[in-house]
Parts: C-alpha cells; structure tokens; sequence
C-alpha cells in the first residue's frame, strides 16, 4: 500500500480511514510537523523524528498501535536476525502493506465495525454526551481553566478525534460510565468503575530512537517470549469474539498485541458532517495488573506483599511514576541484575521493564551500535478515586548500554548507589532549612520541603551528565568518587544560598526542645551540622575544595 500524504489545503474527508488520511501528529527531523496516516508512519519512519501528539500520553498510545500493527504484520516471534535486517534494510514495508490492504476495513473511524469502537452501543434511555469524556485536557468540573472553548470544546475533527479515541481506550479515567444495552454489569442504568484504561496502570517506559524507524525497533520486543501465544494475542480489528460484555468476560492478555490495544471501553462517536459532535463511553473490558509482567513490556515492575498474600503466589504489579520525582531518581528500576530480594522471600524486590531486556539482548548480539539509549517515562497521575486526572508525567533520561551489560554490573550498582547519595544530600539540605527556620523561631516545617525540592532540582541536570559519561571503559569506584564531588559541590552553594539567606534572628538563634533537651540553634550551629552531614554522605573534600 503506498503511502498517502494530504495535500495542503485539502478539506477534510467525511469519513477517516485511519491506514489512508493524515491524523498522527509527528515532527520530521528536518524541523517540520505535520499529520500523516498509518501507512506514512511505516514507510515514512526513516525520516520522520518523533510522534508529536497533543499529550505525551497519546504519543505514547499510538506507538503503542503502531507496534501492535508491526507485530501483527511480521506475524512471527521477532528474531535478532530480524531485527539486524530490518535496521539495516528498514522495515519490512511489503508486509505491512499486505497487512494494512487485509484489514483496510476496520481501520475506518466510522462503519459497521468501526475503529475501536462499537458501532450500536446504545443506551437504554437513548443518552448521547458532548465529546468532553474523551477528552483528558478539558475537566468536566470546571472549563474556566482550559485552551478549549466553543468549537474546540464542543466538537472535534475527525483526526483529533481519532487521536482522543486511542488516548481513551488507553488512558481513560475510571468512575461511573454510561450503562450500555447489553452490559449486566449495569445496575441503574448505570456501568459502575472497573478502573482506568489498561496504560492507566503502567509507569510507561519506552526507548525513543533518533527516528520513529528506530524507536519502532527498539520497542519491537514482547513475542520473543516462549510464553506469547501468537494465535491469540490478537487486536481487535483481528477479534472475533463477541462485543458483549458476559461472552468477553474471559478474555485475557496472551501477549504484547492485545495489551497494546486492550478495549477498556466500549465507545461510540457521532459525527455531523466532517465533526464529532457527541459521543458515548461505556464499559469494557475489565483487565487486573496482577503479574501481566510476561506480557506487557513498557514498564517496570514491583514486588506486592498483600497481593502475593492475596493471591496466594508471587505477585508483581506495574511500577508507577511518582508525582514530583524525576525519572532519573528510580534509575535503578531499570537496571537487570542489581535489585535485592523482598524481605523472607526469594523473589526480586523489582523487575526492569521487558524492553530493557531486549535492548540488552541486541546489545549482547553485537546488532546495537549505540552507546546511550534514551528512555522516555510516560504516565498518568490520577486523584480522587482515579475519576480524574492530576497530571500527566513526561521525562526521559539517556541511559549508558554498558549498564545493561554483566561484566558492567559494579558500574550499575554505582549508577544506583548515586541516587542514593543524592537522597541522603537532599536530607541534609532539608534538615539544614528546618534548623535555620527553628533558629529565627519557627517550626522548621514551612521551608523544609522546598529546600528538598531545590535539593533535587539542582542535583537533576548533574545526575544526568554524569550518567551519561558512563561506559564500558568506566572504573566503577573511579565513577562514584567523581559524583561525590559533583554532588557535594552542589549542595554546598545550595547550603551557601540557605544560609546567606538566613536574618539576624537566626544568627542568634534560640532553645530548641530535642529528645527531651533543649538545644540552642543558631545559623552557625545550623551550618556546621550541615557540613558534617556532607562530610558523612559524600566524604571529606580536598583541601582546595574546602577553600572554595
């Protein structure tokens, strides 16, 4: 199928073939941006550098599709030697092509069986909503504070539609949703929460590659699994099964496919003319994130006491992003072969994500020719109950190849240990800014905090220079001495700064309770407890660096 490029000036069609017209935002390395189609995608890859949608999240959701579709198309386990060829040769674009002609149907946005929707879903009282619930920028409980307003929030293109649509399956908030006819799940007329979409669970990890060609590749892992059943890990336009809620209740992820395109909800559009106007949000299809570690590749894991308690087995969950912590600070997540045990257990504390195996596997093969790989952490932060979303976390870090590697395991626990350095400097820093606030009269909790977060934001870009410096020719004791160096230099102008900033009253200070003695603190007093803490954390520095 060759590949199909709007023209400029071109209206748009009344109807959206998803494989044919232009709606995936994306940026070519020559600096410009534009919308292209799915077939653009795989045969334009080379030259395009990223996709560039109105949310990282949905970014992150159409790769997901993507990677689905490649899947799909080489219909086989993905071999190094397939990968070798395909990096070479680019990708295999005669059978994507073949793939995209057998399923052209099912990628129309509007039809019988319309693109990740359901083409009947109806409910009881006929009810039909604004295109709000699709979308995750625009709040339902207050639109004062939002870019949208009138057409923008009313109606949607019928690409940007199709963007929101993908970004739902995957992202949706939970909380209650329309009652489908159908659905005995209902109670009321209503679908009560079955959670957010299936990406919702995940703290998203994937390699981005200097194209899309090659971001394709790096995250082509997933069915070189033995545990992968290929006959059944099949996305919903290959799907037979029923779209009733009772006949699909068995369904279950049997490999990377499914879960890249897992129908959390049954959605309809509805369009006027070349706009969608309104839309319905149902029920789907409920999936737990209980040990789908073997399936799903774009993220970390952690070990889960009560759920193994629960369960009664060895439970693993998604690792989650944390609100207000960069991605650098759980590098050690990542890492392979550097976690502990849980406590009484023999199972590992934490499991990288899957694609960082397979990097490490291309690594080992001698068919990855890069020495930093750059990983981008993508997710969402829900509140009250997962109805809302909070904020959206978009990161990335470049990470060193040689980490991944065995003989590199000392310089890995040296990348882990720096995050650990840098937690103990942030709590001198903390404990410093608690100390100089009790010491003008305070209580020492209004600025400590901040300084924490200043802490962390100052040691951010040096952490990640640093880490980059690593490689295979990386003395490990050598690494870390210089990241002490580094670091301590930061803080202490950081501490410079706090106590500068201190008034008079400080500097005279006052009696402070403290484990049932009262204690004068004073900024000096202050200053010298913090500069024991660095000595402590980082060692003593050389006599020229005292001077400074």
């Amino acid at each position: 199928m060759a590949p199909t490029t709007t023209p400029p000036g071109r209206q748009p069609p009344t109807r959206l073939n998803l494989v044919v017209e232009p709606w995936i935002p994306i940026r070519f390395e020559s600096g410009t941006a534009g919308e292209i189609s799915i077939a653009d995608a795989f045969h334009r890859a080379h030259e395009i550098k990223e996709i560039f949608a109105e949310l990282p999240t949905t970014s992150f959701a159409i790769l997901r599709l993507l990677l689905a579709i490649l899947h799909r198309a080489h219909n086989d386990r993905v071999s190094i030697e397939d990968w070798r060829g395909w990096r070479q040769n680019g990708l295999p674009l005669d059978v994507i092509d073949a793939y995209l002609d057998q399923f052209h149907d099912r990628f129309e946005l509007f039809g019988e069986r319309p693109f990740f929707q359901v083409s009947d879903l109806a409910t009881a009282k006929g009810e039909r909503k604004d295109v709000s619930p699709l979308i995750a920028d625009l709040p339902s409980n207050n639109r004062l504070f939002t870019n949208r307003a009138a057409e923008g929030a009313a109606s949607l293109s019928l690409a940007e539609a199709a963007r929101w649509l993908i970004h739902a399956q995957a992202f949706d908030v939970s909380g209650i949703k329309s009652g489908a006819i159908g659905d005995d799940r209902v109670k009321g007329g209503r679908g009560y929460p079955i959670g957010t979409g299936w990406a919702g669970n995940l703290g998203g990890i994937y390699a981005q590659g200097r194209t899309l060609q090659e971001t394709l590749l790096l995250n082509l892992t997933g069915q070189d699994s033995t545990d992968d059943d290929l006959d059944a890990d099949l996305p919903p336009w290959e799907d037979a099964a029923p779209d009733t809620a009772a006949e699909r209740r068995g369904l279950v992820p049997r490999g990377p496919v499914r879960l890249f395109t897992w129908q959390s909800r049954r959605i309809r559009l509805f369009a006027e003319g070349d706009r969608v106007t309104g839309c319905l949000v149902a029920n789907g299809d409920r999936l737990t994130p209980q040990n789908m570690h073997t399936w799903e590749p774009l993220t970390a894991w952690r070990y889960s006491d009560p759920q193994t308690k629960k369960a009664k087995q060895t439970t693993y969950m998604p690792r989650e992003h944390l609100a207000g912590r960069a991605f650098w600070r759980g590098v050690g997540a990542l890492l392979p072969g550097i976690g502990t045990t849980y406590p009484k257990t023999d199972a590992a504390s934490a499991l990288p994500p899957r694609v960082i195996y397979w990097i490490g596997e291309l690594d080992r093969a001698g068919v990855l020719d890069v020495p930093l790989i750059r990983l981008r952490a993508v997710g969402v932060i829900y509140g009250s109950q997962s109805s809302v979303v909070d904020e959206i976390i978009d990161d990335q870090v470049l990470l060193p190849v040689a980490l991944l590697r065995e003989r590199n395991r000392a310089l890995a626990v040296q990348a882990e240990e720096a995050v650990r350095l840098a937690d103990e400097g942030a709590r001198a820093v903390r404990r410093l800014a608690e100390n100089l606030e009790k010491a003008a009269g305070g209580t020492g909790e209004a600025s400590s905090g901040q300084a924490a977060e200043r802490a962390y934001a100052a040691l951010d870009a040096p952490y990640r220079a640093w880490l980059a410096t690593l490689s295979k020719e990386s003395d490990p004791l050598d690494a870390i001495t210089d990241w002490k160096h580094r670091a301590r230099q930061v803080l202490r102008s950081l501490g410079d700064e706090l106590v500068a900033a201190a008034g008079p009253a400080a500097w005279k200070g006052r009696d402070v309770p403290h484990l049932g003695q009262v204690e004068l603190v004073t900024t000096a007093r202050a200053e010298g407890w913090f500069f024991r803490a660095l000595d402590k954390t980082f060692g003593k520095p050389a006599r020229k660096d005292a001077a400074a």
